[in-house]
């Protein structure tokens, strides 16, 4: 199994570059794990508390379990991997079973983060994209999509998106094999990756 480690800032268009990669490779071949669906477990908490939460910070995910999946696939076997609701700010009932692949996806703002997730990765993206147009971004998801008002998102954004992206996010840009701009002169970069990935597949 190739995994391929993909990360970048809140709104810097990761969901598009998995896209671009992956329409052109057989779909049985290929499955995605979002780092989202790994968000701690916060049943113990109100809605209003679990709103407060810093999902931005590394502690917030459960790497343990995801690094237990990935093995898992890994190994052939298969997973449930958790639903989680932006709404609820939690983790839902519902779990996706998620089976062995030739390319395994995985993708977060925090992915890079984790040493162990790091290791496990045979092609680590870093996709970068402009701090204004990553804030648009996360400001129409999180107002028109998530529950959150204008005022709560840009409070948020600076006081805790922001900060943690400088601290914990932007330095694993060291540590990716490629950085990908975000804008309409990626495809090369996607090829290379796309390319990467026939041979990787040529070779198993």
């Amino acid at each position: 199994m190739l995994i391929i480690g993909i990360a970048g800032g809140t709104g810097c268009g990761k969901t598009t570059v998995v896209n671009q990669i992956i329409n052109e490779l057989p779909k049985n071949e290929v499955g995605v794990i979002s780092q989202d669906a790994y968000y701690n477990d916060l049943s113990h908490l109100t809605l209003e508390e679990r709103r407060k939460t810093n999902f931005d910070h590394p502690n917030s995910i459960d790497f343990n379990l995801l690094e237990k999946h990935l093995k898992a696939l890994k190994a052939g076997e298969s997973v449930e991997q958790p639903v989680y609701s932006f709404l609820e700010c939690n983790r839902i009932q519902k779990t996706i079973p998620t089976h062995p692949r030739k390319v395994m996806i995985v993708e977060g703002i925090l992915i890079l983060t984790n040493s162990e997730i790091r290791n496990m990765c045979d092609i680590k993206i870093f996709v970068h994209a402009d701090t204004d147009e990553r804030l648009i971004r996360r400001l129409k998801r999180d107002v028109n999509e998530r529950g959150w008002n204008l005022n709560e998102t840009l409070e948020n954004y600076q006081n805790v998106i922001k900060p943690m992206h400088d601290q914990f996010i932007e330095p694993t840009k060291e540590y990716a094999d490629i950085i990908i701009p975000n804008n309409k002169y990626n495809t090369v970069a996607v090829e290379i990756v796309r390319s990467i990935i026939n041979e990787k597949l040529a070779e198993a």
